[in-house]
């Protein structure tokens, strides 16, 4: 009985953090990108100490309160198609072989959610200004993000494999252990 309620308390302490995250983004400016990432990170506690059916409850929760409570769609909706719940598989599509076929599904994933989640962002929440925006830098410039977003998809699957590591190597057996 003490583990489940400790699973649920995880649970719990895990759904609020992400939204606290995920609301600060209306009241931190240019953090629409940066908290719905690191947002996704406190899910890899919940996947290490839970398990990946857990986490994925504690992602639907998030993501379903995130769409009332967040003053910005788009980092809602980046959270919902993407960064919520890489955290939870990536280890999943890290097994994957061989790596080049990895990184190819990784690499899809990504670009399918991006575009996925601007389209939505223009096609039915009706925010055209993000196309006004792309129009002053010519017609590349969608391209162009993409592949600076690329980018930033590989920092974010070396941070997450980091943050992974350092959470069973050093902050469980150092910290948590401790606690018990």
């Amino acid at each position: 009985m003490q583990k489940k309620s400790q699973q649920v308390a995880l649970g719990g302490i895990a759904t609020a953090s992400c939204i606290v995250l995920m609301f600060a983004t209306g009241m931190i400016p240019f953090s629409y990108y940066a908290l719905p990432a690191l947002a996704g990170l406190v899910l890899i506690a919940v996947r290490e100490e839970n398990g990946l059916s857990t986490a994925l409850i504690v992602f639907a929760a998030v993501s379903l309160l995130s769409v009332f409570v967040v003053p910005i769609k788009e980092a809602a909706l980046l959270f919902i198609a993407f960064f919520g719940y890489y955290p939870i598989l990536q280890e999943t599509f890290r097994r994957i072989r061989p790596p080049v076929l990895s990184w190819a599904v990784r690499f899809a994933i990504f670009n399918a959610a991006v575009v996925a989640a601007y389209w939505v962002i223009v096609h039915v929440f009706g925010i055209t200004e993000i196309l006004e925006e792309f129009g002053s830098f010519g017609q590349y410039s969608v391209l162009v993000l993409l592949g600076l977003a690329n980018i930033f998809f590989v920092v974010y699957d070396g941070a997450v494999k980091n943050i992974t590591l350092a959470y069973r190597n050093w902050f469980r057996p150092k910290i948590l252990r401790k606690a018990h």
